[in-house]
């Protein structure tokens, strides 16, 4: 199954001609979107909206991005939130969680322990429920990676992953698959082709991150930012599977099935 692991399918930009892009990934083949939430206030948007399609599928989560704004309450919420949740079929995991140490604002010494303090009540909430994760890891993975090996049997996908090798490697042996997107896309992105190319095939899961990371062939020169949408998951299959020289169908059933291995209720 062609799997986009990470949409924010309920972004504004889609607000207009929403049915319309899901009905463009179904007739690209792919046949589920996963739809982290990124705080409180867009749990129940994300849950609605992934039981309004078929392979609709959500994650409930507060974003490190989020974090600045967050209360303690919103953690408490999560957690009934993730409990009353747990009989949903369209209901995967934890997500979208993490460190962000890119934005100036965030990596402030005050908000950093605030980013530090949400991450690890979330990853306690994995370990409580026995759910999957899926962490935002934009120049923190080996903040992540200490974090993880704390909480060892806690699993999921280290998303838009652009690290080392080694950092690659770690989170493979905690259990976590990597998703690769538009970034991957770009033949300046050497880093990430490179990781793309030459990683375990079945430590891989494909993702857009739409509407953001636009892959290269919607790059347009100044104006305004082009929007991303699920469809494009496939072409990215399709750039995966040119990196390593294989079958496009062979990149996409490795993909799903390790989609459904890390995010086992998508296999459910």
């Amino acid at each position: 199954m062609l799997i986009d692991t990470h949409c924010h399918l309920d972004a504004l930009e889609f607000s207009e001609d929403r049915d319309a892009v899901i009905k463009r990934a179904g007739c690209a083949g792919v046949g589920a979107i996963v739809i982290p939430a990124v705080e409180r206030a867009n749990f129940a948007a994300v849950q609605e909206l992934a039981r309004q399609f078929g392979g609709g599928y959500y994650a409930l989560g507060i974003h490190p991005i989020a974090v600045p704004d967050a209360q303690d309450e919103d953690l408490e919420y999560l957690e009934q939130r993730l409990e009353a949740s747990l009989e949903d079929p369209r209901f995967v995991g934890i997500g979208e969680i993490g460190l962000d140490f890119f934005l100036p604002e965030l990596k402030q010494p005050a908000m950093r322990e605030k980013q530090e303090r949400f991450f690890d009540a979330q990853l306690k909430l994995a370990r409580r429920f026995e759910l999957p994760v899926i962490v935002h890891v934009r120049r923190s993975q080996d903040d992540i990676l200490k974090y993880l090996r704390r909480y060892e049997g806690v699993t999921g996908i280290a998303h838009a992953f652009n690290g080392s090798f080694q950092q690659a490697e770690q989170f493979i042996h905690q259990g976590f698959a990597l998703g690769f997107g538009g970034a991957m896309t770009f033949e300046r992105s050497l880093q990430i082709r490179r990781l793309a190319s030459r990683l375990p095939l079945e430590a891989l899961v494909l993702e857009t991150d739409a509407p953001d990371i636009p892959p290269a062939w919607l790059g347009k020169p100044g104006g305004k930012p082009p929007r991303n949408e699920p469809a494009h998951v496939a072409r990215i299959g399709r750039e995966l599977a040119k990196l390593r020289g294989l079958p496009y169908e062979e990149v996409v059933a490795a993909t799903g099935r390790n989609a459904q291995r890390v995010l086992p209720r998508l296999a459910a």
